[in-house]
Formats: C-alpha cells, sequence, structure tokens
C-alpha cells in the first residue's frame, strides 16, 4: 500500500502535491485541511483518510473526524491534528496513544517535519510538517511510505519550496 501524508494545508492546493501523490493507493491528511475543496482534489486522486485540525470549520468537521484509528496493511495507526513528540505528547495525545496501542502515530500542528520512534510506546511517529503556504514554517513538506506486510518502508521527506511560494 503506498501512502501520501500530508497536514495543515490551511485552504492550499497546488499541482506539485498532487504529482507526488499520483502514484499513491491512499492518501491521509492529519488536519487543518482548510478548505472542502482540497478534500474533493484529494479524494479526485485516490481514497482520502482525513482528520480535522484546529483552524478547521464545522463544514470540514462534518466530513472528516478529529480523530483515525485502523489498521493497514499490519499496522495500528492512529491520527490525530494535535500530538506533540515522543517524551512531549499533549496529555490527550498521550491519553489516546495508551487507548488505542497504534504501531504508528500521525499527528499534525506544528508545521515542523518529524519521523520518530518512540520506545516508550513502542511506535513510529510521524508528522508530515506542512504543505500549505500560509504558517510560520520554512520549507513547505510532506510525506510518502510504504506498507507492506506490517512493515514502513520506502518512507521519503518531501520538501515542496519555500513558504508563501507555490510550486508546480
Amino acid at each position: 500500500m503506498k501512502i501520501g501524508l500530508l497536514s495543515d494545508t490551511h485552504g492550499h492546493m497546488d499541482d506539485a502535491i498532487l504529482k507526488y501523490f499520483s502514484d499513491r493507493d491512499e492518501i491521509w491528511h492529519a488536519g487543518d485541511i482548510g478548505t472542502e475543496e482540497i478534500i474533493f482534489k484529494l479524494k479526485a486522486i485516490c481514497p482520502l483518510r482525513a482528520v480535522s485540525g484546529n483552524i478547521d470549520g464545522q463544514n470540514i468537521r462534518s466530513l472528516v473526524p478529529p480523530l483515525l484509528s485502523f489498521s493497514c496493511e499490519g499496522i495500528k495507526v492512529l491520527i490525530i491534528h494535535i500530538g506533540g513528540y515522543p517524551g512531549n505528547y499533549f496529555p490527550e495525545a498521550r491519553k489516546l496513544i495508551k487507548e488505542y496501542s497504534p504501531d504508528l502515530f500521525i499527528c499534525g500542528h506544528s508545521h515542523i517535519l518529524k519521523v520518530m520512534r518512540d520506545e516508550q510506546f513502542q511506535l513510529l511517529h510521524m508528522n508530515p510538517g506542512a504543505a500549505g503556504i500560509h504558517g510560520f514554517h520554512k520549507m513547505r513538506t510532506l510525506l510518502r511510505f510504504d506498507i507492506n506486510e506490517g512493515k514502513i518502508t520506502d518512507l521519503e521527506a518531501i520538501e515542496l519550496g519555500l513558504r508563501g511560494k507555490i510550486s508546480s
């Protein structure tokens, strides 16, 4: 299963994002989507799993939940928007990690791309950074990876260009 992972689009979608996800089996969005149009554009490429974020209004919240927990190719996945990082999780995220025991914990919100192993909870933490052009991040980023037979492989961190600049 080929996965495209992004977060914090804040209502912005450009051709570079669509290009990097054109060969994916699923796209996962970790919140702060911004507009319904983003959801429809991503769903036009392939199936979308998305959570709402703190900037998302009722229109987005009516289309996507605040939390997703599911299995993919033998990996238990938990996606929320505000999570923190291993050793410094937000209290609600820590509670959810204990409750769901994911193998892969995904969040957004920080606008900082990080992929880290969490030895305490025995999981892989991913934050794809921010793919949108608004925010305090310097570089627009996303992640791509494969999940096969309980293993995450071929992880790629992709830079889309500087914040405020539209790539093609």
